[in-house]
């Protein structure tokens, strides 16, 4: 398990009012290219099914929690 695992479980268990998921970008290609993943993690905020604010690379709970403000 990356690192990215717990920092996003953690910051999924202290939001449950936000959807918090996590996407194998090699099983889900298509999705990697619909969203431009070029690096990973990409943390990503998504509305209307778009990209509205993102982030790559190791991050803490508190820089996700301002990521989605």
């Amino acid at each position: 398990m990356s690192y990215a695992g717990p920092i996003l479980s953690e910051f999924a268990d202290s939001h449950l009012e936000i959807k918090v998921g996590k996407v194998n970008v090699d099983e889900e290609q298509e999705l990697a290219i619909k969203f431009r993943v070029m690096s990973i993690p990409m943390f990503a905020v998504v509305k209307n099914g778009k990209i509205v604010n993102q982030t790559v690379g190791p991050h803490s709970v508190q820089a996700l929690e301002k990521l989605v403000k």
